[in-house]
């Protein structure tokens, strides 16, 4: 796990799971590592990830770090050949994302872009009942995710909400079971001055149309 104050919440569910041996936690924070380990009575600690590529009892990675350093970090697990889980998004660029992919193909190693969404007991019922065919064809999905983030850590402040659009995205081509193919992206809103020069970004409020293998989707 590298990256705790997010991350921490995993290190029990990966603890409960039959097939995991063994975990350990790295964040570059002392204080962090410290009060998390203590807490969590994890007693393997790593203050760097550099550190945890070169170690051979790990099989796999799973970041939880900032957003701007996940395409850099997912390669880099990728290319110390172990499986590599990272949290949303995968990357925000075009040539990141291609890296990643290029990356995942040549370690031959499994990377997964870790949405939680698809997890939730709501998206759950759904999809079951969607199994059981109660809902009958499905002809329209729309999702939505609105998050304040105000006082967020810097690398927030901007941020284009399609970069951060995998919670609303995600579900309903997952209930679709199918991808995006074609998307149309709508701006809308104001904002504030300071906050669209970090990434350029105008609106605070960003809206997309989907086609999924011919047909259209909202979110």
């Amino acid at each position: 796990m590298v990256g705790l104050r997010f991350g921490a919440a995993f290190v029990p569910i990966y603890r409960a799971h039959p097939d995991v041996e063994l975990v350990a936690i790295c964040d570059s924070n002392p204080q962090v590592l410290a009060d998390i380990g203590d807490r969590l009575q994890v007693e393997r600690r790593f203050d760097d990830l550099d550190q945890v590529l070169k170690s051979e009892d790990y099989d796999a990675v799973h970041l939880l770090t900032p957003i701007p350093l996940h395409a850099r970090q997912s390669v880099a697990v990728l290319e110390a050949a172990k499986h590599c889980a990272c949290t949303v998004p995968m990357a925000t660029s075009i040539e990141d994302l291609r890296a990643i992919i290029a990356a995942q193909r040549k370690a031959h190693k499994n990377y997964m872009m870790m949405e939680t969404a698809v997890y939730t007991r709501a998206f759950l019922f759904v999809e079951e009942m969607i199994g059981k065919g109660e809902l009958g064809r499905i002809q329209f999905l729309r999702g939505a995710h609105y998050q304040d983030m105000e006082h967020w850590p810097p690398y927030w402040r901007g941020l284009p909400p399609m970069h951060y659009a995998t919670h609303a995205v995600s579900p309903l081509l997952a209930l679709a079971r199918s991808r995006a193919t074609v998307v149309h992206c709508f701006g809308s809103g104001q904002m504030r001055e300071e906050l669209r020069a970090a990434c350029g970004n105008p609106y605070p409020v960003e809206v997309a149309i989907f086609q999924i293998e011919g047909r259209e989707i909202a979110a």
